[in-house]
Formats: C-alpha cells, structure tokens, sequence
C-alpha cells in the first residue's frame, strides 16, 4: 500500500469514527438496531444487495457516514430518504462498496505475479491451452486491465488474444460501467512500468484507452460473490482486499466458492490485509508475504468419492446434505421447494431477490404466498401439476415485482417423488426472460413500423440501434452467465457470432426496405395521381371484396372519404348502390368467367339523395401468376335522358 493510499484509508477511517459518534454510542440500542436491520432487509429487497455477510461495524460505519452528509439523524429517516430518492441508492452503494483500486496496487506483489507465479501457471500447459483468469472485485477495471498486461507481456499479443480471458465481476453496476468504457487518464496510469502506456494504450484527446484487440478478452458482468455462483476453471483468481470486509461465515462459504472454481493448479491472489491461516484446509501458502495461495487437493466435506469411506454413514450424508443446500441456495434460478402438505419448505437467495420470497415466508402454505396472487395461473397450474404428478411448463408468465417493474418469468413445476396416496413434494424453478421479452417486443415493434410507413423509419433505425448496443452489452452479460452455469466458452463464442451475423443482416435489411418503401411511395403516390384524374368513380377490391382503392370521384359519388372506405367490405358500405347487382360482375370476373362487354345500366341514389344512371363496368385486376386477385369498379355517372 502506498503512503498516498494509506494516508486515504486512514482519512476515511476517521470520518467513519465522527459519523459513528454523531448517530449513537456503540453498540446500538435496541430501537436503533432494529431500525438498521429494517434498513438492510430494504436495500436486499429493493436493490438485490444483500449486505448481511459484511461485518456488521464496518457496515454501521459507513452507513453512518452518509447519513451524516445528508444530515440524516436516525436510520428511519434515512430509510425514508431512500424511499422517495432513487439518486440516493448510488451515493449510498459509493460510500459502502469502497472502490478503491489503481494499476498494480502494490508493485512487490505485482512483480512476484509476472516473474514467478504467471511462469509456473503456464509451464505444464500446452500451446495453445486456454488460460481462464477472474478478477472478482475488479471495481473501475485497473486489475482486470493490468492483469491483461500481465499475460500478454509473458506470451505476446498475439498468443495472449488466442488463448487468455480475463473474467473482472463486481457488484457495483456503476463501477462496472466505467471499467468497459476502458479510458483513463494520464496521472492514473504513471504507475505502469516504463513503455506499457504506450504499448497497451491508444491516445483519445486528453486520455488513453486500453487497445480495442486486447480489450475483447476482457469480459466484465456482474456477480455477487456471497450470493451468485462462482466462475468455473479458473487458472489464477484474483480477490484484493475484498474479503476483509466480509465477516468469518461469509468469507469461508466464498472462500469455498473459489476453492471450487480454481483448476487443480490454480492458484489465489489476495491483498495485503488479508490471510487464509484459518483456511488451511482449502488453501495453502506459495508466499504468505504476498498473498499467493495454491488450491490444496483434498478438501472435506465433498462430493461422495473414495476420500468419503472412511467416514461414518451420517458424516457423509451430512456431507451431502449441506452440499445440496448450498447448491440450491446459490442457484442462478429462482427457485421454491413446497412438500406434500403443500407448505413452503425452502426459497433460495434468487428467489428472494427476484420474486420477494423471504424466509419468512417459509413453513406457510404455498397458495398464501404473494406470488400466487401476482402471477396469474400460478395456482392452478401447480394444482395441475399435483393432481396428475406430470411436470409443466408455464411460459412468460408476468410478475409486476414494483409499481414500475414488470418480470417475465419461464416456470417450470416439477412434482417430486413421494407416497402414492398423498399428493407430492413439488420444485418450481423461475427463469427470468424478462430481457428476451423486452427485446423480442422491440424487434416485433421495429417490424411493424418498417411496414406501416417511412416516416416511422428513422425512429425505428434509432431503436435497431439501442437494441445493438443492448445486444453488445447482452453479449459480455451472457459470457458471464454461462461461465455461472458452467457452459463452455465455444458456446458462448458461437453465441456471440451469431448475434453479430444478425445484427448485419438486420442492418442489410433496414437498407433494402428503406429503398422498397421509397419506391412503394413513389409508386402509390403515382397511383393516387392516376386515380384522382380520372372523371369515373374507380373502386378497387381484393378477392376478398375488401376495398383497396377508392378514388375522389367515387367520393364525390358516394359521400365516402377513401379513409373511411378503404379495408371496409364493398357489400357493408353504406351507399345508395344495389350492390346485389354488382356482386354477380365481381363474382365472374374473380372466376375468370369473361368481362361483360357492354356497362350494366342501374339507377343508385348519390350522396346527395337523388336518383342517376350509373354504367358500371368491372375488369380484372391481374397477380403475378397471371390469375385475378381482385376488380376494379369503375361507375360513370350517365347525363339525364331528355325529356
């Protein structure tokens, strides 16, 4: 740490201390801590951040410290502060997610991670061997970048872009979209060695920005490292300083998480404040001094394996049993497990953030649950599903989570077994589509524009490209998503490929109607020239007999706005003409029985009530395959025979 970084740390320390003493003694009476556990049960319900594995002082701490910049002087009113002030949620996030990071923070260990530990991660791989690192906590992007560098000065730049992804997760939205824009100015990069800015960074006005090729083997995405599941295969994961603020449970269920992600020679980078001596089990010392860790081999409890015969019947199952738990709870679908007797029995962490099932939740009946109410054939299709014992799918079903916040989820009820003569256990699983749903609605919205009229074009080209950039941004979002559910990385390649190919093609698209539509106005508006010239009534109609064409005169005829005639059926519109005697014309011309050569002659009433002659003639009006696809009308009004 630097002398400048610890002169920071400690200014802060001392700020937390005044904030603390301005709100109360320590430790909280019990009015007070009732307040502040309301506060995190709030922050996990509203924003998905769950901060009760932090350690509870530090955590008081820095709340305290924003409340005394907002002069708010109890946790209740700073409750409702959140309330009514969405802004507030980010100041909050920034003063409790302390960010601090920079370009190989500490050097020492920095230079022990190129010389000694990249070498040996790299020596019993083959050429051309993938290279997976995760960078968890990567907050404004610095480590994952200098990681990069890190690789591609022990490989080259063409080996490093071939085979190395570097994977940088946090939980800060706000940081993480600062690490993807990859730009940073010149005082935060002078920490770099000498000729790096120049080799890894591109000049932009007054800044630099980490090179374009190298930059697509960064993937940032979010991740939580006390509820979300870990990155799988992982040759060197990097966690600095980030653990220490957690408390002793939470960090050993994450430390088992990145036990379980690291590769059998995998090894573990932590900061300076931070140590695993409690952890021997998991890890063990390449150089304490450092912080670098190897993955240790045997580790208990585990799956059923040789190592478990050793161990007693109900060891092993408890073994099991807290694996399975930890399984389900840290699922990356939300998911709710009710028994026999219809009570919920358990609701993992995603089900509580995405669907608002707390654990209090748990031992009451299911059909009491708010989701049953809220999503419509919830109820009956879990009745469905335990009256005939047959798994069922319920698809984009709504859940209106907030007054402003509309989910679509893909359900799937699965019954378990049980006695046959009672109903059984049942599992529902919650797929968020909420995003494929938004962005197939766009797209079909996009569609309809394109064919209704040009003038919606240009909007429609705006919106194709928010949706490219939300496919872009979906990319990166889905790398990591897989990487969750341990999917492999040609598959998400693939993924990626394709999204690019469709993007194309929606872009050639776009260019090709935009010239049919220009041509189809030209055309139309030649047509509407044509037809208003023209001193005879012309209605023209599919073969159907709905109206397609309805010209000035027949509105003069007939009292009828095109607008008002167009997609109307020709024999319900409301005119004074026996179109009983018109029907049989438009009947054998849509057979291809002939045009009658000479007009029929018929009296009609016109939109001014009087009695005329009117000759009607019908023709063909001819399709592509040469058989008719509909008539024209045309009606002339006769002049008045002399008396």
């Amino acid at each position: 740490m630097t002398d400048d970084e610890a002169r920071r740390d400690g200014t802060e320390e001392a700020e937390e201390r005044e904030a603390w003493a301005a709100v109360g003694a320590v430790p909280l009476d019990p009015a007070q801590e009732a307040e502040f556990e309301s506060l995190l049960v709030f922050l996990k319900e509203s924003r998905g951040f769950d901060f009760t594995g932090y350690k509870r002082s530090s955590i008081q701490r820095r709340v305290a410290r924003r409340m005394q910049q907002v002069e708010a002087v109890s946790f209740s009113e700073y409750l409702d502060r959140l309330q009514v002030d969405t802004a507030e949620f980010t100041q909050l996030f920034n003063t409790v997610l302390i960010n601090v990071t920079g370009f190989l923070r500490d050097a020492e260990a920095w230079r022990e991670l190129s010389d000694q530990i990249v070498p040996q991660l790299l020596a019993p791989k083959a050429r051309g061997d993938a290279i997976r690192v995760w960078s968890a906590g990567c907050a404004s992007g610095e480590e994952a970048y200098g990681l990069a560098m890190v690789f591609a000065e022990a490989l080259g730049i063409e080996e490093f872009r071939a085979r190395v992804k570097v994977y940088a997760t946090d939980v800060d939205e706000d940081a993480l979209t600062t690490a993807r824009q990859a730009t940073y100015s010149e005082k935060e990069l002078q920490s770099l060695p000498s000729g790096w800015r120049e080799r890894y960074f591109e000049r932009s006005g007054s800044r630099w920005t980490f090179r374009s090729d190298l930059r697509r083997c960064v993937i940032f995405g979010r991740n939580d490292l006390v509820q979300d599941a870990p990155i799988g295969r992982i040759d060197l994961l990097v966690c600095r300083n980030t653990l220490m603020y957690l408390n002793a449970e939470t960090q050993a269920q994450v430390l088992r998480r990145f036990h379980f992600a690291l590769n059998a020679t995998g090894v573990l980078f932590l900061g300076k404040a931070e140590m695993l001596l409690s952890h021997g089990r998991l890890f063990l010392p390449v150089d304490v001094k450092r912080r670098f860790f190897r993955k240790a081999d045997q580790v208990e409890p585990g799956p059923r394996s040789a190592s478990t015969l050793g161990r007693s019947p109900s060891t092993a199952l408890r073994a099991e049993g807290w694996l399975e738990d930890e399984a389900l709870l840290s699922s990356p679908l939300a998911t709710v497990l009710v028994t026999a007797d219809e009570v919920v029995a358990k609701a993992n962490r995603r089900a509580e953030v995405q669907l608002g099932t707390t654990p209090r939740e748990v031992g009451r009946r299911f059909s009491e649950l708010e989701i049953c109410h809220r999503i419509a054939g919830l109820r009956s299709s879990y009745e469905d599903v335990r009256r005939n014992r047959t798994a069922l799918w319920q698809h984009e079903a709504e859940f209106a989570r907030s007054s402003s916040e509309t989910l679509f989820f893909d359900i799937q009820i699965v019954p378990l077994p049980g006695e046959a003569d009672e109903g059984p256990a049942v599992a529902l699983f919650f797929t968020d589509v909420t995003r494929y749903r938004r962005m197939t609605g766009e797209l079909q919205t996009a569609h309809r524009q394109v064919e209704t009229a040009y003038e919606e074009l240009q909007s429609t080209v705006e919106e194709l490209e928010t949706t490219n950039e939300e496919l872009q941004s979906t990319v990166e979002e889905l790398e990591t998503t897989n990487e969750e559910l341990q999917s492999t990385v040609e598959e998400l390649e693939t993924t990626n490929e394709e999204l690019q190919s469709t993007n194309d093609e929606l872009q050639s698209m776009n260019d090709e109607l935009r010239d049919r539509t220009s041509q189809l106005d030209r055309a139309n508006d030649f047509l509407e020239s044509v037809l208003g010239s023209m001193r005879t009534a012309v209605v023209v109609v599919d073969s159907e007999l709905i109206v397609q064409a309805w010209n000035g005169r027949a509105d003069d005829l007939w009292g009828l706005r095109s607008d008002e005639a167009v997609g109307q059926h020709l024999l319900n519109l409301d005119i004074g003409l026996a179109t009983d005697r018109v029907r049989p014309l438009v009947r054998d011309v849509l057979h291809g029985e002939g045009v009658r050569e000479d007009p029929l002659r018929i009296e009609a009433i016109n939109r001014r009530g009087r009695t005329v002659q009117l000759a009607i003639g019908v023709s063909p009006l001819f399709g592509r395959q040469g058989r008719p696809d509909g008539a024209i009308i045309l009606m002339d009004q006769l002049d008045p025979t002399p008396a």
